[in-house]
């Protein structure tokens, strides 16, 4: 499927803002065999005084910008054109559960991929009790990693709720967990505490999800969304799988991604300092749109 992918992301600044210095991630990325990039670029307003393009240790593309004057405002615009191919038939290859921690240990690599970075703490996901007892108690007997991927994603989905009001970008899992409510940040966070809790490798990306308007009215604009999704490890056969706890799917055609990490706070599509006085106001416009189907 081939999309054309248009964000824009603005703020207003209460009084402008001086020194101001940006960390990007929002260009989406080539992934081989499942997501190719035909064109993507990115444009700010008003230009930056300094502006640095570079991968970052995770593969993502990483973009650092930094005005030397005060600034009002700033918007980030993104127009990409990506290919999202189709995912394989979900025929499973995974070992079984007790024997995965095996296979992690046989994985002699230090790369990014690679399993050993994403199954202790991670800045924004620490160990949590409850959500290890949540996921043990749906493990049986011989169950494959895979399936406990699986089992633990559609639970979660059946147990909270997605609610844009309970929580914001800096709740904690374990606040999450406790309300059983949240967005598709606190859905992602909530099941990688789970899946390490019982020694699955996991981790977050971020991207964009294509949307569907309701039968019989049109698809407004700007009315996609930024999202989150799991990233697995489930053994040396299959390597990394993902899955959408939020719409309770695993991640296929309709998904794009920017990037990947061990959770938000690798993959944040802005971070920054600035010096300012006040609060500040932003939005956000998505369009996730098909081309194939135009």
């Amino acid at each position: 499927m081939l999309y054309q992918v248009k964000l824009t992301i603005d703020y207003a600044y209460e009084a402008p803002s001086d020194h101001t210095r940006n960390l990007l991630r929002l260009l989406p990325c080539d992934l081989p065999g499942e997501q190719r990039v035909l064109a993507r670029l990115l444009t700010i307003e008003p230009k930056p005084d300094e502006r640095r393009d570079c991968l970052d240790f995770f593969g993502n593309a990483a973009t650092s910008v930094a005005w030397h004057g005060p600034i009002g405002a700033v918007a980030f615009h993104v127009d990409a054109k990506v290919e999202r191919f189709a995912p394989p038939a979900p025929l499973d290859f995974s070992p079984r559960l007790s024997a995965l921690a095996a296979e992690i240990a046989a994985a002699q690599s230090l790369a990014p991929s690679a399993p050993h970075h994403y199954l202790g703490a991670s800045p924004r996901v620490a160990p949590m009790p409850e959500t290890t007892a949540f996921a043990r108690d749906l493990l049986t007997p011989g169950m494959t990693a895979l399936e406990a991927v699986l089992a633990i994603g559609r639970a979660l989905n059946a147990e909270m709720a997605f609610d844009a009001e309970a929580t914001d970008v800096d709740t904690s899992p374990r606040e999450a967990f406790a309300q059983r409510r949240g967005v598709c940040q606190d859905f992602t966070h909530v099941m990688i505490a789970a899946l390490r809790g019982i020694g699955i490798p996991a981790g977050y990306v971020s991207g964009f999800l294509r949307t569907f308007a309701p039968p019989g009215k049109p698809k407004l604009e700007g009315a996609d969304a930024m999202h989150a999704w799991v990233q697995a490890w489930v053994g040396q056969d299959m390597g990394w799988v993902e899955f959408d706890p939020t719409n309770n799917q695993p991640a296929g055609v309709d998904y794009i991604t920017i990037g990947s990490g061990r959770d938000y706070s690798d993959v944040a599509p802005v971070r920054g300092a600035l010096r300012s006085a006040g609060g500040h106001e932003s939005k956000q416009a998505v369009d996730v749109i098909p081309l194939e189907e135009a």
